[in-house]
């Protein structure tokens, strides 16, 4: 994260001069959105020096343990330092900035997942490739204890569900608006009190910034209307799951790797490998996209879920559904993966997808074969959906050790193994009710 020049802090006074609280959030392996905050006159010091945090930051399970390794013990100290130039003025006298992890020297931390991604993201422009990252947001409204609202007048996709929600959905684009938040679509999803916004596409940084701080606002709009904001990928045990689909398009030098090719839907050799990348690197990286104790009861085939390793056009069982590019996606042509869920870090989650483009880049993976049915009718093998075994694979892996490194690695398996050893036995209802709101703001 490089530190702001006089000039730039200045500006930055500027823009945040009308709140009083800065919130600096990190996102931890389990998932869960962390703060420290500060009165705005810090804002200076919270970027340059940074807010101590232990390093057991990175090993903070869903249930608020900590999981001590050998790397992240009771000793020691990091610095999150707040990145103000993605800072937001988000209303009302607050305002939030993403922070980075650092040592307290100032070096960047090897366990920051932000800095991870960062780095990802560098990594792609010195192989001369520029990706950008479109994300969709589902969840649930609940009543402010947690209980579940009714839905005897509920439709799926239903313009009534939305009419129900009205001051809530419009307060909440207010906000969106206010915080530079780019809501391109929001609407009712197939689950009872579910809805779901998209985000328009960004570097991939400023889309995992765009999250954290989508669910933020999400939070607080629900909070003013005495609701609460489920992101968990089961909500509620037998219901719908929400899912944090990922939309990714490439470019090398402004032109697209996904369209105006010779193959397929126009896909490049290039965009086939980076295809080939994703599916052949899924199976090893569930773990990261969807690894916690309640992500098993989403992944399931039959719910739209991307709970299959393979490819296809607008294939909603697949786990890469492929968007072409036509009058109807403005965008351009674009993959959305769809396994991922709220439990996962974002920040993890697309620097995982955007390195195993690269590896498929990397070794000139030819495009899979397409999958144009139900995978499940195909023989498409499923991805991991029981938490053991997704762990199994990530703990062996050395693509994800490659593409994680050795330290957040070690955070990510603990805290994920905490969770399988204390509540993998435990009634599914009971976890979906326990763990509600973990990854909620």
């Amino acid at each position: 994260m490089q530190v702001l020049d006089d000039a730039e802090l200045a500006a930055i006074d500027d823009h945040l001069a009308g709140a009083r609280l800065l919130a600096g959030t990190a996102v931890d392996p389990a998932g869960v959105i962390r703060a420290k905050h500060v009165p705005v006159a810090r804002a200076r010091a919270f970027h340059t020096g940074g807010m101590g945090a232990s390093p057991t930051w990175n090993v903070f399970g869903i249930d608020n343990s900590i999981t001590f390794t050998p790397t992240f013990g009771v000793t020691g100290d990091l610095r999150l330092r707040a990145d103000l130039a993605a800072a937001r003025d988000l209303g009302d006298g607050l305002a939030w900035a993403p922070t980075e992890m650092s040592t307290q020297d100032g070096a960047p931390a090897p366990v920051c997942t932000r800095g991870l991604l960062r780095g990802t993201q560098t990594a792609l422009a010195d192989d001369g490739l520029t990706a950008l990252i479109g994300c969709e947001l589902e969840f649930v409204l609940t009543h402010e204890d947690g209980s579940a609202l009714d839905a005897s007048r509920w439709n799926a996709y239903g313009m009534s569900a939305a009419l129900d929600a009205e001051p809530f959905l419009t307060d909440l684009l207010a906000a969106a608006e206010t915080a530079g938040l780019p809501v391109e679509q929001i609407h009712a999803e197939y689950g009872e009190n579910q809805y779901e916004f998209s985000l328009a596409p960004a570097d991939p940084l400023t889309a995992a910034d765009n999250v954290v701080l989508a669910r933020l606002v999400t939070g607080r709009v629900a909070r003013r209307h005495g609701l609460l904001a489920s992101f968990s990928p089961q909500p509620f045990f037998g219901g719908g799951g929400n899912g944090a689909h990922q939309h990714l398009s490439l470019t090398r030098t402004g032109t697209p790797l996904l369209s105006g090719g010779d193959g397929p839907y126009g896909i490049t050799r290039e965009g086939g490998a980076a295809i080939g990348g994703l599916v052949a690197g899924l199976p090893e990286v569930v773990g990261v996209l969807a690894g916690s104790v309640l992500s098993g009861a989403r992944l399931q085939p039959g719910h739209w879920s991307g709970a299959f390793a393979c490819w296809g056009l607008e294939n909603r069982e697949a786990a890469v559904r492929f968007c072409a590019a036509t009058s109807g996606n403005p965008h351009g042509a674009s993959v959305e993966v769809k396994c991922v869920d709220p439990s996962a870090n974002p920040y993890l989650a697309t620097a995982v997808l955007l390195g195993l483009t690269l590896d498929g880049l990397s070794r000139d993976l030819p495009l899979p074969p397409e999958v144009t049915g139900d995978p499940a009718d195909a023989g498409v093998a499923a991805l991991a959906a029981d938490q053991a075994t997704a762990l199994s694979i990530l703990d062996t892996s050395p693509l994800v050790e490659r593409l994680l490194g050795k330290e957040l690695l070690e955070a990510l398996s603990a805290v994920r193994h905490h969770e399988l050893d204390t509540y993998g036995k435990d009634d599914p209802a009971a976890l979906a009710d326990r763990f509600r709101f973990a990854w909620s703001v």
